[in-house]
């Protein structure tokens, strides 16, 4: 992993941060924010239900590396309110993605080091990254604050 413009990586697409720092994109799964079918209407129980499942899933995903959720946005159109309250609604697809960047710690050694953290947001449609338009939501992740250092050692990555 490196941090030269132009110079091709293996990642789904290069985002720079607002801090300046460069992550890379390195796994994204979209999936519909309420699956194909929804038992009773969309609402706060419900919405913090799939938060906390798509949270767990990124957890198993990559037990080694942090996870952090963008707030949602949660639309209350005029509706009757059900027996779970209002009704609430979240942006149409979820997003998990594992992002990757140089360490932290700039004494460590790149080719052994890396820091990491798995971001999940919501999004209205599902347009992929590309290398050129990576997500917006991404640009302003406070890195130094959420990521973390891991080490390549024998058998895969350990926390550092």
């Amino acid at each position: 992993m490196h941090n030269r413009p132009g110079v091709p990586t293996m990642s789904l697409a290069r985002v720079v941060l607002t801090c300046g720092r460069t992550v890379d994109l390195a796994e994204l799964h979209l999936t519909p924010t309420y699956g194909t079918r929804l038992d009773g209407y969309p609402c706060r129980p419900v919405n913090d239900l799939r938060i906390r499942t798509l949270r767990h899933t990124a957890e198993r995903m990559s037990p080694t590396t942090p996870v952090h959720l963008v707030p949602p946005p949660r639309e209350y159109p005029d509706q009757y309110a059900g027996a779970q309250g209002p009704v609430e609604i979240l942006p149409r697809v979820a997003c998990v993605a594992r992002l990757s960047s140089p360490p932290l710690n700039p004494s460590r050694d790149p080719l052994r080091y890396h820091s990491t953290l798995t971001v999940i947001w919501f999004q209205p449609t599902p347009p992929l990254p590309t290398p050129d338009t990576p997500p917006p939501v991404l640009h302003h992740l406070d890195w130094t604050m959420l990521a973390r250092d891991l080490e390549l050692r024998d058998g895969g990555y350990e926390v550092t």
